[in-house]
């Protein structure tokens, strides 16, 4: 491997643990602002199903959490399930969150129980869960359908997160977050060439 090689590497390594350390970070610190200084008001800036002014919380709900507890839970997935979808191209991470984000979110305004309120990056966790899971399958490739494997096995409990087993837990979040992923895996994929 040549020096310029090593560089391109490093910078791509720093590149993605400033995108992932950064909106972290941001979720932290937005959990953080929530509790000592809003008493958790701001998790009413959360999905609103049915309602109009509950759109908004399609991009802002990821960032919010129900406690520390719940912040603590979407974390860690955050960063691994984050950073397995960077590994090939960061690019790929911008397009995954983007796309789970705003199925998850519309899934959830359209399907969700009325006064409710939804708040958490559970839906995008479960988008790249889903992309990670299902791009083996799009693009028929033996690396690709080998990583997908290990992350089936790795991760493949969080499957039922998508049933609605679970009171409190928003599993239409979780469900079309998953939907995005695999979206997101089908635009995505490089088919194999062919010879």
């Amino acid at each position: 491997m040549s020096k310029q090689e090593s560089g391109a590497i490093a910078r791509e390594i720093q590149t993605q643990i400033f995108v992932l350390g950064g909106l972290a970070a941001l979720m932290w610190i937005t959990e953080f602002v929530d509790i000592f200084f809003f008493r958790g008001r701001l998790d009413a800036f959360g999905i609103r199903p049915h309602s109009f002014i509950g759109l908004r919380g399609i991009f802002l709900a990821p960032f919010l959490h129900g406690g520390l507890g719940h912040l603590i839970a979407n974390t860690i997935p955050f960063l691994t399930l984050g950073w397995l979808v960077m590994l090939r191209e960061t690019s790929d991470f911008f397009v995954v969150s983007i796309i789970t984000m705003f199925v998850s979110g519309l899934g959830v305004w359209l399907t969700g129980s009325p006064y409710s309120i939804h708040v958490g990056a559970s839906g995008i966790i479960f988008g790249y869960f889903g992309f990670l899971l299902l791009r083996g399958y799009f693009e028929r490739s033996f690396a690709a359908i080998l990583f997908s494997l290990i992350v089936g096995f790795l991760y493949g409990g969080m499957i039922w997160g998508v049933l609605p087993i679970q009171y409190g837990i928003s599993w239409q979040g979780h469900l079309f977050g998953f939907i995005g992923g695999a979206i997101a895996a089908r635009l995505l994929a490089k088919p194999k060439k062919r010879y």
